[in-house]
């Protein structure tokens, strides 16, 4: 078996920690829970922390939220979709819009549930993923701004998203410019400048950080410490909210090069070998877990001295050396993992979560 462990004491460190920051730096800030994937229990430990809005992508994963909570403010932070805008309206207050056509069919929603629905609109800086053209902006707010059963209660973006692009400090003022365009045109206060998501963080410690921008939405840097700009640990962040614990299935002392034509494995790869290699031997684990449930690169083993040799769908093959540490079959092996490797973990029905702390 396998399965991935959240500790809660890590998990409420680190909360406390971007709460202090926050609060010191005069920002607003919530929690972006996509990355759990709807699991309750851990939802379950997110909420017991009292975050002031959850952010996700997913409709189900809101769904989840709010079963857990009511009363917990919702975000809906990609596109409305505008076959689900009658759910979305139930479990998300605010969403995140960048097409007027969307926009007007939440208005009319609204108007059928006798609510007023919250909207950000989500503009364009240079990723090329979601956002409204920047030229365009100003026209596009005139189109939105007076909906009866609409407040547009900021403006945003996204970067690092799809192409990389990495946010600075230029185009973060260009975006509070945006802002203040907007307030001075329509006479309108916006509540939220919302581009700190957990690549622009690094820039607000740092002193980088345009005064405009008080808003963020977290989720990386929140469950695992990490700055993901420099690709470092923060300072008084944890970094072991994540484990994964994989169960040893063989343990082997075998060549270190296979025998035989060598072709394309199931993962796509041609595996590569040297002559030196076929005439070594070392000490090889199979572990219960595989690409069906986790990429090998996104796992680091936290033994020292063991290395992972390469994956097939439903096992993954660990290097132990001389095996020194004396690894058995029966045994665990734990590794620290990235965010793309947690999200794969929580997506996978065949990988038990447990919580610890």
């Amino acid at each position: 078996m396998a399965f991935l462990q959240l500790d809660k004491t890590a998990l409420a460190h680190n909360f406390k920690q971007l709460n202090k920051l926050f609060a010191e730096q005069g920002k607003e800030w919530g929690v972006v829970t996509k990355l759990l994937c709807g699991h309750r229990p851990y939802l379950e430990e997110v909420l017991h922390l009292k975050p002031q809005v959850v952010f996700d992508s997913r409709l189900s994963n809101l769904r989840m939220v709010r079963s857990i909570d009511p009363k917990v403010r919702t975000a809906y932070i990609k596109p409305t979709p505008p076959s689900l805008i009658p759910h979305i309206l139930e479990y998300a207050d605010i969403t995140f819009n960048t097409e007027l056509k969307t926009i007007h069919a939440l208005n009319e929603e609204a108007e059928k549930q006798g609510k007023v629905h919250e909207v950000v609109i989500m503009i364009e800086m240079g990723d090329l993923r979601e956002g409204v053209m920047r030229e365009d902006l100003l026209d596009f707010y005139k189109q939105v701004f007076d909906l009866k059963n609409i407040e547009i209660i900021g403006i945003g973006t996204n970067l690092n998203c799809l192409n990389g692009i990495m946010p600075s400090e230029d185009k973060l003022i260009q975006l509070s410019l945006y802002s203040q365009l907007i307030e001075a045109r329509f006479e309108r206060k916006l509540k939220w400048l919302t581009a700190g998501t957990s690549v622009v963080f690094p820039l607000l410690p740092a002193g980088m950080l345009p005064a405009g921008i008080n808003h963020f939405r977290i989720g990386e840097t929140l469950f695992f410490g990490n700055d993901i700009v420099r690709h470092e640990p923060i300072e008084g962040m944890r970094q072991d909210i994540f484990t994964l614990e994989a169960e040893v299935l063989e343990v082997q002392e075998k060549p270190s090069a296979p025998s035989g034509i060598i072709g394309t494995n199931v993962a796509g790869k041609i595996p590569s070998y040297t002559l030196m290699d076929q005439a070594k031997t070392s000490f090889r684990a199979l572990l219960d877990v595989g690409l069906l449930d986790i990429d090998d690169g996104d796992i680091q083993p936290m033994i020292p001295g063991l290395s992972v040799e390469g994956a097939s769908s439903d096992m993954i093959v660990i290097d132990l050396g001389k095996n020194e540490t004396g690894i058995n079959v029966g045994d665990t092996i734990p590794f620290r993992i990235n965010y793309m490797g947690a999200l794969r973990l929580l997506n996978s029905n065949y990988i038990d979560k447990t919580i610890v702390g």
